[in-house]
């Protein structure tokens, strides 16, 4: 078992949640009742009721690779979710995603500040990530 692991705490939708998960990451699998693995990373779940709900204070960051990856994440983990800026969503279950393309680091951390400005400031009126206005906006000037 991995040293850290993410516990999630459902209200009765546990099952339900691994199941959507499992269907949208490759290299993912139900290990067990409430265990899960999501490309790599394991995930324990529990239905413990109403008491606590999820916040956007704690995400789960996907790395996307290419912009078809970022359509099929962001369209998959939003679905009947919310849809929301900067390539932040939250799926049916209320958890918070963002859905960001590899490319999108090094252009915000550029040696040159009005390059990673221009980036930055493109970002932020965006919803779903990009690629291509990202590098817009870095090759301006």
């Amino acid at each position: 078992m991995q040293k850290i692991t993410p516990f999630l705490w459902f209200d009765g939708k546990a099952e339900e949640a691994m199941k959507f998960y499992v269907s949208i990451f490759k290299n993912s699998k139900i290990l067990g009742p409430n265990r899960f693995l999501l490309d790599g990373q394991e995930f324990l779940v529990l239905n413990g009721g109403p008491q606590f709900t999820f916040t956007p204070a704690v995400s789960f960051f996907v790395n996307c690779e290419s912009q078809e990856e970022v359509d099929e994440m962001w369209e998959k983990l939003s679905e009947s979710g919310e849809k929301g800026r900067c390539g932040w969503l939250k799926d049916k279950f209320g958890l918070s995603w963002q859905v960001i393309p590899s490319v999108l680091g090094p252009m915000l951390h550029d040696k040159d500040p009005a390059k990673a400005k221009r980036v930055m400031q493109a970002m932020l009126q965006m919803n779903k990530i990009d690629i291509k206005g990202l590098q817009q906006a870095y090759d301006q000037g």
